[in-house]
């Protein structure tokens, strides 16, 4: 008999994002070569744009959630029906195979992993910390590296913590490195720069490196968003 193929649920968290929807369901369109895909569910916080409306326009399934993003994840994954859960920023584009990619390491037997990132900048100061995704350790993942997950170890670590406002993927992925071992694999994903345009690209690394000193050296995730907000929300 036929083993079946393994099936990959898409889980894009969303709030007032009613252009990067549109862009980010287009490329997974694009850029998909298998038939492994098989659901693209949509968590929306409570959009009053036309979020909604474009995610339905191009072939996604729309869920409603509380606002937050661990919040929006963890309500995606309790609905997904796939073996493996890929969780995608909304403003970061997946390569080119990506699903085929993901569903190669599965079948080696890795359960978790990620893509290398690359940001739709020619900056050199980005071009640097694009580089360091390749490293194989904690320090350099962050969610816009998009998250490969197998359903059964999601679950097994009891999802995202919904304490964490921000940070959440880090945290996270912080768990996954201690428990398994976890894939990075080469080809990369496009994230925007929109960010650190808008706010100053050292000033605004500069903060996330300070997210990241306060909560190993014990911040609560309250301490981390007030942080956020007084320095980067702004």
């Amino acid at each position: 008999m036929r083993t079946p193929q393994p099936t990959i649920s898409i889980i894009i968290p969303v709030l007032n994002e009613e252009k990067y929807i549109k862009d980010v369901l287009f490329s997974i369109s694009n850029n998909a070569c298998t038939t492994c895909i098989k659901e693209i569910l949509v968590v929306d916080g409570g959009s009053t744009d036309h979020t909604v409306v474009n995610a339905k326009k191009y072939g996604a399934i729309v869920l409603k959630s509380k606002k937050g993003r661990a919040a929006q994840m963890n309500f995606g994954a309790t609905k997904a029906t796939g073996d493996i859960l890929y969780f995608l920023h909304v403003d970061t584009l997946p390569p080119k195979g990506f699903d085929k990619a993901i569903i190669t390491e599965f079948k080696k037997g890795v359960e978790v992993g990620c893509f290398q990132m690359r940001f739709n900048s020619n900056s050199p100061f980005l071009k640097f910390f694009s580089w360091c995704t390749r490293i194989n350790h904690h320090i350099c993942r962050g969610g816009d590296q998009s998250l490969f997950i197998t359903h059964k170890l999601f679950h097994q670590l009891n999802g995202f913590n919904e304490n964490f406002v921000i940070y959440e993927d880090n945290e996270f992925i912080q768990r996954v490195y201690k428990l398994k071992p976890f894939k990075v694999i080469s080809a990369a994903v496009t994230t925007s720069a929109r960010r650190y345009e808008e706010r100053g690209m050292i000033r605004l690394q500069w903060h996330f490196g300070m997210i990241h000193l306060k909560y190993h050296l014990g911040a609560k995730p309250d301490q981390l968003y007030k942080y956020y907000l007084r320095y980067i929300a702004v």
